[in-house]
């Protein structure tokens, strides 16, 4: 990847808004993912909450530092225009956006690019209706240009005459490379400063584009990712089950894009790259997870990549079995790879020690014991904080809802490790050790029931659980054949601290 801008300060005239799950008290800041602790100066809290009530950042390097830290660590989120708005497609499923109270607005003066400055990159491979489908909703009055890239199609001639009937520039491969490899043929006829990739499978909306690019208002921002929503209603349990939980979609919720964080990945089903942060482009040597190395390159080349679910794309999904499980233990796979170029990045779980003795007790039938851990862990917080807050009942407040609501909340991930991961050792466990098979089942069910409440799909809880077992068991069986392959057990391990909270596994996807 290119290096990012040298100047990686906001710029002024930015504006930004907190996070839902960001509080502020006094000169403490707390948010983000993982939770983070601020402690700020009278004037840096004066300026937090102005930004809050909705100031613009000043020219001060002081407070443009200040609002680039919160925004990669998810305490704040640039504030865009407010009259966008994006209906899903009647799936029965409410989709409900988060509501801050705070409208949106441009950072001022920024005009950012426009459809002129973007170029379309769609790599397919046969589908032929698909990509129709797919080009019919890019091209049209006030649209970019749109390059196809054949990657080794078995019918090229089809291609290319939908390719040709769309208008679209059309660049072929001789032999099929992947996903990556035929992105990276597209982007070799780019001219413009931006470009967007968008699979074959894929239909955008008319609004889809404009929302994205007024993230690039920012120059260090280097990629936006749309929300992936379902095509059409799923006919079947499966496609119902799909629609509700599909591994590209990222959620409601818009956030900074970063290993470790709330959102550590976004699919190139569709994303907006800066041209200039490209550099070589999609890793070729691999077939799947080349979105993940993608975005994770772009950081650690200092690029923002950011998820935008107010712009929506819709992806035909698979509601079929055979297929569905196949991309599910494909994506699986993955997880080996990317462990070896990034380690400890992609694991099953990320907890502190504390957290997994108050859990691994509890599950050994010690609760009390568990939650003895978890009240140690909760005064040891309190004394750190206190010297932090120099408020001792703010201090217990923090650590409490750190430390002992970070070690309920851990259930969720836990139950998801284990279905979609360690399952093959669980199973003998609980033949073994009768006590443990009742709480080994509930923290297996607990992370698809609460999502079940959490979506409230069309779906029963009954048939919506066994789609995400069923998910959990096809990623599991990729994510084994890929430890085999690479001769490797790290995928396997969970990852432990002494302190902090759960994260997100980066390179899993929801299922």
């Amino acid at each position: 990847m290119c290096d990012g801008p040298a100047d990686q300060l906001i710029p002024a005239g930015f504006r930004i808004q907190a996070d839902p799950g960001t509080r502020l008290a006094g000169q403490i800041l707390t948010g983000g993912a993982p939770v983070r602790l601020l402690r700020l100066s009278a004037a840096g809290a004066r300026q937090v909450a102005a930004w809050w009530a909705g100031e613009p950042v000043p020219a001060s390097r002081a407070a443009r530092k200040l609002a680039r830290r919160l925004l990669d660590a998810g305490i704040a989120h640039p504030m865009l225009d407010a009259g966008i708005a994006h209906p899903m497609p009647d799936t029965g499923i409410a989709h409900a956006m988060p509501d801050t109270g705070i409208a949106h607005a441009m950072p001022d003066g920024a005009g950012g690019p426009g459809p002129a400055d973007v170029t379309v990159v769609v790599p397919a491979r046969d589908r032929l209706p698909m990509l129709a489908a797919c080009l019919a909703s890019l091209t049209g009055p006030g649209q970019p240009p749109v390059v196809v890239a054949d990657d080794g199609s078995a019918d090229p001639a089809g291609v290319a005459a939908v390719a040709a009937a769309a208008g679209a520039r059309l660049v072929r491969r001789p032999r099929n490379g992947g996903p990556g490899a035929a992105r990276n043929s597209g982007f070799a006829l780019v001219s413009t400063p931006f470009a967007a990739f968008v699979d074959s499978d894929c239909v955008v909306r008319p609004d889809w584009l404009a929302p994205l690019l007024r993230h690039f208002a920012d120059p260090a921002v280097g990629a936006v990712a749309p929300r992936i929503v379902p095509h059409a209603p799923g006919r079947s349990w499966l496609g119902r089950y799909e629609a509700a939980s599909s591994a590209l979609d990222m959620g409601p919720r818009e956030g900074a894009v970063a290993p470790g964080g709330r959102i550590s990945y976004v699919p190139t089903a569709a994303l907006v790259v800066r041209a200039a942060a490209i550099g070589p482009g999609f890793a070729e040597d691999v077939s799947v997870g080349e979105d993940v190395d993608f975005v994770w390159r772009l950081a650690a080349a200092g690029w923002r990549v950011r998820y935008e679910p107010r712009s929506a794309v819709e992806h035909q999904h698979r509601d079929r079995l055979r297929p569905w499980f196949g991309r599910r233990r494909h994506y699986g796979t993955s997880a080996a790879v990317l462990e070896a170029r990034y380690p400890r990045a992609v694991r099953p779980l990320y907890v502190s020690r504390w957290t997994a003795a108050a859990w691994l007790a509890t599950a050994l039938g010690q609760p009390a014991a568990g939650a003895a851990v978890t009240g140690a862990a909760t005064a040891l917080l309190a004394r750190r904080l206190t010297g932090v807050t120099g408020d001792r009942r703010m201090a217990w407040r923090l650590a409490f809802r750190l430390a002992s609501g970070g070690t309920l909340a851990a259930a969720r991930p836990i139950g998801a490790a284990i279905s979609r991961a360690w399952w093959p050792a669980a199973i003998p466990v609980a033949v073994a050790v009768p006590r443990l098979r009742l709480p080994l089942a509930a923290l297996v069910l607990t992370p698809p029931l609460l999502d079940w409440a959490d979506l409230r799909p069309p779906l029963d809880p009954a048939r919506f659980v066994a789609g995400r077992l069923l998910g959990d068991f096809a990623y599991s069986v990729g994510l084994w054949q890929g430890c085999v392959r690479q001769r490797t057990v790290n995928p396997l391990l969970p990852a432990t601290s002494t302190s902090g909270s759960p994260r997100s596994p980066a390179g899993q996807t929801r299922s």
